[in-house]
């Protein structure tokens, strides 16, 4: 069969799932809703179900007082017992996968459940759903005569009792259907292989030579693969090997900081951009326009979702709320309850939403990987955005940064400290950093009410890093490649002090 049939036909199924989307979108909360009930239903009988009662909640209020939002640490123990071969803990279904994550920072391995639900309801609904989106917009699209370069995490499966456990792109991989294979690069078996500076060079031996139409994964990895790839073809950009790439599907880190270099690998006006927003835990939310840089937050996908307030996150007076009491513009802790057993789970990430009709969101960071050590409320958001634009304006490219505060020492007023790797230099490090600054006061009223006068905070300090600083970081870690990222903001020196003496 023709390429272009085949294209029209996917085309076409796909763009079925258009109908169910605008449902959820206007009737939102009835599909929340109902959607809590089901999961709670399901879980009567399991060992939590019972201890909670969930068969006798039947309002949003009783489900609020009754089970306490979690942490991963205070939900190990039963997820510890399931791993060990017990079921029936927290999920009705069994529970056969476990994607294995250590997040940014700690060192300590999560596993975190992924049931069978999970799998096809969630994760794979949400990757037919990005492609139904994307056609939507583009009715042109050739998608489907080419193949899909993905590039997500490394290592196999490992078995334990009867379950397995490894990245949760090595899970997605073991259950994918034929086709997906079919229509990806590269092979599966190049894709799994546990040794990054090993499998970079398999994937560019065996895409180079592919219909490469789009490309998915996380923005920093991928761009060290396309410059390595360019540097192996001895080409200036990547339409010289990939003439029909339209799209580059994209997450896991922000895009602000590389959208320029971006730029210049796909010179060509109609190239697409199409952000996503998943994790081990689940896929949450996806960009379903065109130059959009806001994600729909997907409500049918097995996951009820409540939020914590950022300002009264970690504090006596913490508060959760639905869906329906949300507010554009105000900082989230994102707590979600899952088809694969997490009950108010709290997942680590932060939001903002910029619109209520329909829900859509940015994500904007960690609630661990913030510095309000002066009370500035600096977000991964803010540094990402500041950064990029004094990149813009001063014509210079970041690999990657990271920032610490510079607490108060005496009469010493405090400030922030930035270690930034540059690709592109700036011709002036001392201008970079004042228009840093100024950049910085114009995304964040608080860092400038502290920076006004230097009144609380002096100017920030850039330290420029060496040439793989961030790489050899995470190589000695063992955190290349995947999903794996630098953490950008903290409320300590560690990361930074480790980085600086490497």
């Amino acid at each position: 069969m023709p390429l272009t049939i085949i294209n029209s036909i996917a085309s076409w199924i796909l763009k079925q799932r258009i109908h169910q989307i605008e449902l959820f979108i206007k009737y939102p909360m009835e599909v929340q809703e109902e959607l809590l009930f089901g999961l709670l239903k399901s879980a009567e009988n399991t060992v939590l179900g019972k201890k909670y009662d969930y068969s006798t909640i039947k309002n949003y209020q009783t489900f609020n007082k009754r089970i306490p939002v979690s942490t991963y640490e205070e939900l190990e123990p039963y997820i510890e017992q399931t791993r060990q071969g017990a079921q029936n803990i927290f999920w009705n279904s069994t529970i056969k996968y476990f994607a294995k994550s250590s997040g940014t920072t700690n060192a300590k391995s999560k596993f975190i459940p992924v049931s069978a639900e999970a799998l096809e309801n969630n994760h794979y609904k949400a990757s037919k759903d990005l492609l139904c989106m994307y056609l939507n917009n583009n009715e042109n699209s050739q998608l489907f005569t080419g193949k899909s370069l993905r590039l997500g995490g490394s290592k196999e499966l490992y078995e334990n009792n009867n379950t397995f456990f490894g990245d949760l792109s090595a899970i997605l991989i073991d259950n994918m259907p034929m086709w997906a294979e079919f229509s990806s690069t590269p092979s599966n078996k190049t894709s799994l292989m546990s040794n990054w500076e090993t499998k970079l060079p398999a994937i560019i031996k065996e895409s180079s030579l592919e219909n490469v139409t789009s490309l998915a994964g996380v923005p920093s990895w991928m761009m060290v693969l396309l410059n390595k790839t360019l540097e192996e073809n001895k080409k200036t950009n990547i339409l010289e090997i990939w003439p029909n790439v339209e799209v580059y599907f994209h997450g896991g880190v922000s895009f602000e900081p590389y959208k320029e270099q971006y730029k210049n690998l796909f010179p060509k006006d109609d190239f697409k951009y199409y952000e996503i927003y998943n994790a081990s835990e689940g896929f949450f939310a996806l960009q379903d326009r065109n130059n959009s840089n806001e994600l729909l937050l997907m409500l049918d996908y097995g996951i009820f979702y409540e939020f914590i307030p950022m300002d009264t996150f970690g504090k006596d007076n913490q508060k959760v709320i639905p869906l329906s009491d949300v507010q554009i513009n105000k900082n989230y802790a994102l707590v979600i309850t899952s088809n694969s057993g997490l009950w108010r789970y709290l997942i680590g990430d932060t939001i903002r939403f910029t619109s209520i009709n329909p829900f859509r969101i940015k994500v904007t960071g960690r609630t661990k990987h913030h510095i309000n050590v002066f009370g500035e409320e600096l977000m991964v958001e803010n540094t990402d955005t500041a950064l990029a634009k004094t990149c813009k304006t001063l014509q210079c490219e970041i690999v990657d940064y990271t920032v610490a505060p510079i607490f108060m020492k005496g009469k010493e007023k405090g400030g922030h400290e930035w270690l930034i790797e540059f690709k592109k230099h700036p011709t002036s490090t001392a201008a970079f950093s004042e228009l840093l600054d100024k950049n910085l006061q114009q995304v964040n009223s608080d860092y400038e009410a502290k920076r006004f006068n230097n009144m609380t905070l002096n100017p920030l300090v850039l330290n420029v890093a060496r040439e793989n600083l961030f790489y050899d970081w995470l190589k000695k870690k063992d955190k290349l490649g995947g999903q794996h990222k630098i953490p950008r903001l903290s409320n300590l020196r560690d990361y930074l002090e480790e980085l600086k003496e490497m």
